[in-house]
């Protein structure tokens, strides 16, 4: 099987889609729509190979697999909830984005990168949608904490490795992560701000120490279920 390299979608591809299970509403629907989302996701990544002119032969196979058992198991929860394709449809110019910078052979861009964070925290949208039939106030929390706790995350691993001597970058990493929590607390929501305190914390005193990548990678697996089940339990 062709696997996607980055690591850290992993989290970005489950996370939000769990969140859409707990905040909202658990159904049978959720299982065909995860296998739907996984293999897309799996599709997309030699979709850019193919994109980059680097998809062989072998790539160009498992992209077909993965695109058909994506099609036959979305196909289950839209023929109960057709208004779901709206969510595929808003993915759609994030995806090109992610099109765009694949041609230009920069993945790494930040801005590629928030665009792939969009898509991915729409998943989550999708999964509450498909359990509860509704865009409320919750699916809009669910959506933006997603978002703003990768968003920091990709700050971070780009200070520890590709931008690590970067100081403009080191300046934006700790000026949103602590303005992520004070932002938090004067809202009133001191539980959320519980949530992104270890990003902070690692963003901060991480910087500048020798890490393997793999290294880096493991602390930020620990912090993304760290993350997680803070919400699942305060939310």
């Amino acid at each position: 099987m062709v696997i996607p390299k980055q690591h850290g979608a992993w989290a970005m591809l489950i996370i939000p889609f769990l969140f859409g299970i707990d905040i909202g509403q658990a159904t049978w629907l959720h299982f065909p729509l995860f296998v739907a989302w996984f293999f897309l996701y799996l599709a997309t990544y030699i979709w850019m190979l193919v994109v980059k002119k680097q998809a062989t032969a072998h790539h160009k196979k498992w992209l077909a697999i993965y695109t058909f058992v994506a099609l036959i198991f979305v196909a289950i929860p839209l023929a109960y909830k057709p208004t779901l394709v709206y969510f595929g449809l808003a993915m759609v110019p994030f995806f090109v984005v992610n099109i765009y910078f694949a041609k230009k052979k920069k993945e790494r861009s930040f801005t590629n990168d928030v665009a792939a964070i969009m898509n991915f925290s729409l998943g989550g949208v999708g999964s509450y949608y498909v359990g509860t039939g509704a865009i409320d106030e919750k699916a809009l929390f669910l959506f933006v904490a997603s978002v703003l706790f990768f968003v920091g995350s990709t700050f971070y691993v780009k200070t520890m490795i590709r931008e690590k001597n970067n100081p403009r970058y080191k300046w934006a990493s700790w000026v949103f992560h602590i303005g992520l929590i004070v932002a938090c607390i004067a809202a009133g929501h001191g539980w959320l701000a519980l949530a992104y305190v270890p990003s902070g914390l690692r963003a901060i005193y991480f910087y500048g120490k020798a890490m393997s990548i793999k290294k880096v990678g493991i602390y930020e697996i620990v912090n993304a279920v760290y993350f997680a089940l803070v919400i699942v339990m305060f939310y």
